[in-house]
Order: C-alpha cells, then structure tokens, then sequence
C-alpha cells in the first residue's frame, strides 16, 4: 500500500482468544476492506467474496486458499458457500463475511444487512466481530465517476465482540441491527452532513 500512498491505523477495542472461532463482520465501501481485513484481523480466518475477484491478479492469491468464492447470482452456489463457511466454523476456523454483500455507492451510508453472517454465528454459537472501515471510500472510491480517491491514512475500528451463545433465529433481526449500529456509530460521528440528506 505504501508504493501509492496509502497507510493504516488500526484501533483494536478486543483481544482475539486462540482457539476462538469469529465471524469477523466489516462495512465495504472499497476493494481497499478487502486488503485491510487481511492486515487488520491478528487470527487466521477465511473470507467469502465474490467469485470474480479469482480474476483480479491482485486478489487471486488470496483467494486460491484463505477465501470461500461465491457466485451471487446463483442461489445453489451462494447455499453451497454459506454451507462451507459453517464448515470452517466448526473446525474453528474463523470466517470475514460483508453482510451488504457488496460494495454499495453511497458513501460512507451502508446498505441492508443480509442474513448470512448472522444466520451462520447464531447456528454454530460463535462471537460476531464487527469492523469499522472509517475511510476507505475516500481513499480508494468504487465509484470513480464521482470521486477520484487518493493517498492517506485508513482508519480501521475492531470492536468488541458480540455475543450469540443462547440466541436462535428469531433473534437474527436485533443481532443484525446491534451489529448495523456498532459499525455506524464512528461513522455518523465522522460523516454527520452524510447522514442529514
């Protein structure tokens, strides 16, 4: 990163137990969460990403062992995935998820949470670690058309874990929003015109 100028904090809120496996859970604003989780994140842990990254020379290293491909146009594959991430789980494997599943061009605003991270630590029992990417859509913006991007520090928040252990399915939706305001929180307090629109 530092070739272009781009550096990192890292403000971790939680000590990572061995042994304990996470479904570590960041906002995606750039393709620039994807090279930070590996840096930010102190356990070993699979990531699930879209299967098109596997064509990116940048990404297909880390794809080729330490990630769980997922075509999201197809539910079977996208059930298969999910069902490998359950896998990992079980061994004790940690695993990244992107719970908007995708980058979305808003901003710092994030999209609707999906399911699949919160289904997968409420079934197997396991902490949920959310992740602040404070500023990683100004420095390297998916969407060039209306911002160009450039060198600074990314800001990056670990915080605490949150807890399933006695939680079941029909506590998915308040897990969901607990998490959603987590990661939001130093966002509004950084962005706080973003979210008076």
């Amino acid at each position: 990163m530092w070739p272009v100028g781009l550096f990192y904090t890292i403000e971790s809120r939680y000590k990572f137990e061995k042994g304990q496996a996470y479904v570590i859970c960041p906002n995606h604003t750039s393709y620039l969460d994807i090279m930070l989780i590996y840096i930010s994140i102190p356990v070993y842990f699979h990531t699930m990403g879209k299967a098109e990254l596997k064509k990116v020379p940048l990404f297909r290293k880390f794809f080729d062992r330490m990630n769980i491909p997922v075509n999201r146009k197809s539910k079977v594959d996208s059930h298969r995935a999910l069902l490998r991430a359950e896998s990992d789980v079980s061994k004790g494997i940690s695993v990244t998820l992107f719970p908007e599943g995708t980058i979305h061009h808003n901003g710092p605003v994030m999209g609707r949470f999906k399911n699949g991270p919160f289904h997968i630590a409420i079934s197997k029992q396991v902490p949920i670690v959310p992740v602040t990417f404070l500023n990683n859509w100004v420095l390297l913006p998916d969407d060039f058309e209306h911002r160009i991007g450039g060198p600074g520090l990314a800001r990056v928040i670990i915080h605490e874990p949150i807890e399933t252990k006695g939680m079941t399915e029909a506590d998915m939706d308040t897990l969901k929003q607990r998490v959603y305001e987590v990661i939001d929180r130093p966002i509004r307090a950084r962005y706080p015109k973003w979210f008076k629109r």
